[in-house]
């Protein structure tokens, strides 16, 4: 079955627009005569969206009975029966309240694409997982609610929903995001201009790299190699020398100069002919790369000006950044164009700068480094042809002041001086054809090949021998030399590979780029073989970089093993056998960080199984008083009333049976304790928060309390805004809190439980006049058990604090101990407004009142 089609509406802010693009996308598509189907929108009673709504078929939402509340969710069951071609489904990154088949609606949305079915959704910038942190920095406002980037980015289409600042706080003031009495308070917090304008530049910022990489992956597949420059992006040579900082900080200030520019900072592995790489030198340029937000790369290349133009091709570089040479103006007489020189001439489309430094000209004479290369194998032949006429001529000028001996020199002189430029087979040539042209003019009789004496016959035969040995020993040099320069190329990159391990860089796709930038390929890929049938074998990606076409490793064109199941698989040309011997530690480094990251996850799956482990057996060894008390004293009073031996009066068959009503409500308090804090402990305690008034608790606190709670004076002003928080757990909390209070406050002296607001906080504080606690002691009191150390634990294990501070915690809350002004404790309970969450953003549990207050 095809798979759906993902459109996904992307907002910087809450408000900007989103579901009524995204209705008006349906009701385009509906014009047109396309099954479309309202699979769960939020209008959040914004009237323009509503009217959006007319004419769309909507599933009907079903319906879920959570914690003595109903809640509504997507019907996810009822739009697969339906399948319709379009389903709108609002808020991909809602969080689904227990119940429901998948946790998160994108889990929804997924299954409903596998099903061939189209989706148009919406989401903010705030709730993608990468930068839900930042937007926390910026706003002072946490998101629970996130959706991995990899959801979003596998959309097939991405559409920005853009609004300037201004024309959000207009909007807002018009009435059209919140309603009139949330307006000034949003205005002020979450809305102001620079909170803004920062998420609509991260929003930006975020599509231009999705777009990138899609114009990047359409560059790869139609085989296009000149420069588009839809953005800026400044490559910047190092060698390792001590100019190293001026060109970074003169390239990042190019990159500066253009908002989104990339700062790319590349070095060649190769030996230099002017000076060697400083591995020290290239940490410290690379950390200076990092620290300005630019990315460091490497590469293996013979060829520094061709090496340094494919990386900056292959990365859309704009532009390039170069040293000026190092090379005194004696050194340059003695070689050919420069690497400046050389780039400039086969740049293209892409700029380079050459930036001036305190090291130009400062350099050595370059040493020849015997490299034959095709184009010096040429030279030497070319060398050779022009010199035997040139010599024969010059020695036939010379008559009879010079004799044979001197004639063989100099044409000796000539066989070094090829063998130097071209290697062994030019002076070969050279040797024979020297040979031929002495016989020839100079050895007596002249223009024949015969030679009279023996003595010139045997100089001419020498001649020719330490010819040959001569460009054998040059030739033999120049290999030694490549091999030297392959091998610290070699070093280099392992060096490199090496310093990522010790730095801890675990990330197995940065690697895999690491190793397609080092060897020039177009994709790599780290492939696990997952299962066999009797026909084929199965193959799965762990990882990839690049550009890859294939799906199995015989597709590919290199595949090394990195262990029995795992094969690093590369695309875009084949390995040599030295490159191969290098790419196995890349290999093998690929496969530890795979197991070391499934050591990991399999060590964070054990961590909640062995504190659930250790919570148990503390639990053990705690409670067993006082679940036997409780059950004792009940267990009595029941017996006592069953008895037929003892005739019980009204008033004493009253007070066994409140002896066991009392008993039995204690034990139903600690079995609730101890099951919520096991599930704080395992991190699966649901939290479904909802604005809310903390009037509404307060009658429950203190009807738990029973008795005790009549004494509890409060003093709770009504003007307090509403808080973010789950009505039942933070009715647990207050409890908790009192009940502690009660147990430790002196008589006549009762418990006292005030509010207040404090910026985006409403502060509950639970103050009592015992005996307070030590400062060193207050982090002790929250710990599960405290009480085991106590002489009493005749009333309780200690559960009630450990459970508040959880359980504020888990509403993005804190409770926190302070000193009574004039003795005494007191708890104060932090817990976030709700008048500060953005208004497209409900948490689980708060739909049905947003609907009603026209949030």
């Amino acid at each position: 079955m095809k798979r759906g089609y993902l459109r996904v509406y992307l907002g910087a802010a809450p408000g900007v627009g989103k579901t009524y693009k995204m209705l008006g996308e349906g009701q385009r598509r509906l014009a047109r005569g396309t099954d479309v189907v309202v699979g769960f929108v939020e209008t959040h009673g914004r009237v323009h969206t509503a009217e959006m709504l007319e004419g769309l078929e909507a599933v009907p939402r079903r319906i879920i009975d959570y914690r003595g509340a109903s809640f509504t969710e997507l019907d996810l069951d009822a739009v697969l029966a339906r399948r319709p071609e379009v389903a709108l489904i609002d808020e991909l990154a809602h969080t689904n309240v227990p119940g429901s088949r998948n946790e998160k609606r994108w889990q929804d949305i997924e299954e409903l694409l596998n099903a061939g079915i189209d989706v148009i959704s919406a989401v903010n910038i705030q709730h993608l997982e990468s930068i839900n942190d930042v937007v926390e920095k910026i706003t002072g406002v946490p998101q629970q609610e996130t959706v991995p980037d990899r959801v979003v980015r596998a959309a097939d289409q991405i559409e920005l929903v853009d609004m300037t600042p201004e024309a959000l706080r207009r909007r807002m003031a018009h009435g059209n995001v919140y309603a009139a009495d949330k307006i000034d308070a949003a205005l002020g917090n979450y809305f102001r201009v620079g909170n803004l304008s920062a998420l609509r530049e991260l929003a930006l910022l975020w599509l231009a790299d999705r777009v990138d990489a899609g114009l990047q992956q359409y560059r790869a597949e139609h085989d296009i190699d000149s420069t588009w420059e839809a953005r800026e992006r400044v490559v910047v040579a190092l060698t390792g020398g001590p100019e190293g900082e001026t060109l970074i900080r003169r390239a990042a200030r190019i990159a500066a100069r253009s908002s989104g520019g990339d700062l790319l900072a590349l070095h060649v592995a190769r030996s230099d002919g002017l000076t060697g790489a400083n591995p020290g030198k290239l940490a410290q340029q690379r950390n200076l790369v990092e620290k300005l937000g630019g990315t460091y790369h490497q590469v293996v290349g013979d060829d520094i000006p061709d090496a340094l133009l494919t990386f900056a091709k292959a990365e859309n570089a704009t532009q390039l950044v170069l040293g000026g040479s190092r090379r005194s103006r004696v050194g340059s007489l003695f070689s050919g164009p420069g690497i400046g020189a050389t780039t400039i001439r086969d740049s293209g489309d892409i700029d380079v700068h050459i930036v001036t430094h305190s090291e130009m000209g400062r350099g050595r004479l370059p040493r020849n480094h015997g490299s034959l290369s095709r184009r010096r194998k040429i030279q030497g032949f070319t060398l050779s042809v022009l010199l035997q006429p040139l010599l024969a001529l010059a020695l036939g000028l010379g008559g009879d002041r010079l004799n044979l001996t001197s004639d063989v020199l100099v044409f000796l002189l000539a066989v070094v001086v090829v063998a130097l430029v071209g290697g062994r087979w030019p002076a070969m040539v050279t040797a024979i054809g020297g040979s031929l042209v002495l016989n020839w003019y100079f050895t007596p009789p002249t223009r024949t090949f015969t030679i009279a004496e023996v003595n010139n016959a045997l100089a001419l035969l020498i001649f020719v021998l330490v010819a040959a040995m001569v460009s054998s020993v040059v030739d033999r040099a120049a290999r030694r030399t490549r091999q030297a320069a392959r091998a610290a190329a070699e070093s280099e990159t392992l060096a490199t590979l090496a310093g990522s391990v010790l730095r801890g860089e675990t990330a197995l796709p940065a690697l895999l780029e690491r190793v397609r930038e080092a060897f020039g390929m177009t994709g790599a890929c780290l492939m696990e073989r997952v299962d066999d049938d009797e026909l084929t074998e199965i193959w799965r990606p762990l990882a990839s970089a690049g550009t890859l076409t294939c799906t199995r490793p015989e597709e590919a064109d290199a595949e090394i093993p990195a262990r029995d199941n795992l094969v690093l698989v590369l695309q875009g040309h084949q390995l040599e056998a030295d490159e191969r011997r290098l790419v196995g530690a890349f290999a093998a480094h690929a496969a530890a960080l795979v197991d070391r990251a499934r050591l990991s996850e399999a060590a964070a799956e054990a961590k909640p199984l062995a504190e659930a482990d250790k919570l148990r057996t503390a639990l053990l060894r705690a409670v067993g008083h006082d679940l036997r008390s409780p059950l004792a004293s009940a267990k009595a009073s029941v017996t006592s009333l069953r008895s037929d031996d003892v005739e019980w009066s009204e008033s004493e068959r009253a007070e066994l049976l409140e002896t066991a009503d009392e008993s039995l409500d204690r034990l139903s308090r600690l079995v609730d304790n101890l099951l919520d804090l096991s599930r704080l402990q395992a991190g699966v305690l649901p939290v479904f928060t909802r604005p809310m008034a903390l009037d509404e608790i307060l009658p429950g606190v203190l009807a738990e309390l029973g008795d005790e709670g009549d004494q509890v004076a409060v003093d709770i002003p009504h003007t307090l805004p509403l808080v973010d928080a789950d009505p039942a757990l933070l009715e647990r909390v207050v409890a908790n809190l009192l009940a502690n209070a009660i147990r430790y406050s002196p008589p006549g002296r009762p418990p006292l439980v005030t509010g207040s607001a404090l910026g985006a906080t409403v502060e509950i504080r639970v103050i009592d006049r015992g005996p307070g606690i030590p400062s060193a002691d207050r982090d002790r009191v929250f710990a599960p058990f405290q009480r085991l150390g106590d002489t009493d634990n005749t009333v309780g294990v200690g559960l009630g604090l450990a459970l508040a501070r959880g359980l504020a915690e888990a509403m993005r809350g804190s409770v926190q101990p302070e000193d009574t002004p004039g003795g005494g404790l007191t708890m104060v309970v932090s817990i976030p407004t709700a008048a500060l969450r953005p208004a497209d953003t409900p948490v689980p549990g708060s739909r049905e009142r947003s609907e009603k207050e026209g949030l």
